[in-house]
């Protein structure tokens, strides 16, 4: 297996900083936005995306995290005997006190692929309100997808096979921060090659 860096931590930041840019850019009304993170890595970016956009706005932007872990449409498989015997790791979620409602949602994750994370996602978002809106935001998007999901702002678009995986490494959780192809051994029915 090999493995090939395409962002570097400098370029992370540069990256995030332009994301942000682009949201001020497209809300107006900065008072109906909410960012939203889905774990793990999807909620470290929305919680740096949501430090530069209150910076940006000049007051605090909502911030919420998501664990769709019971959303997923795969769940059976990934327990007992599926991909991962021991089942899905669960994270809070923390969207209570977030003005969902009516507002303008922005969902954070780190790289956009099949569209089934983002599937879930929207449909555990609506558990906690309505809201006026969802856009996705996501550090990479590698292609392939299965279902009709597009980005709104994306870091970075990685033409990728489906036997290449795409490693997201943020300081917070893994020490560094990278984005980098990894040619190799993944399996296409992989749920977790992201």
């Amino acid at each position: 297996m090999s493995e090939t860096t395409v962002l570097d931590g400098d370029d992370l930041s540069r990256t995030l900083a332009r994301i942000a840019h682009e949201i001020v850019e497209r809300h107006p009304d900065p008072s109906e936005l909410v960012v939203v993170g889905i774990h793990t890595r999807g909620a470290v970016l929305a919680a740096r995306l949501q430090r530069r956009l209150s910076e940006l706005l000049d007051r605090e932007v909502p911030l919420g995290d998501l664990d769709i872990a019971f959303y997923r449409d795969d769940l059976a498989t990934r327990g007992a005997g599926g991909a991962d015997p021991a089942g899905p790791v669960i994270h809070a979620t923390h969207l209570d006190a977030v003005p969902v409602e009516g507002a303008s949602v922005v969902l954070v994750d780190d790289v956009l692929y099949t569209g089934r994370t983002i599937r879930s996602a929207i449909e555990a978002i609506f558990d906690y309100g309505r809201p006026g809106r969802v856009q996705l935001a996501v550090l990479v998007d590698r292609g392939h997808r299965e279902l009709p999901f597009r980005a709104d702002y994306v870091g970075k678009n990685l033409p990728t096979a489906t036997a290449e995986r795409v490693n997201v490494r943020l300081e917070e959780v893994d020490g560094r921060d990278e984005v980098a192809i990894e040619r190799g051994d993944a399996h296409p029915d992989d749920p977790e090659a992201r």
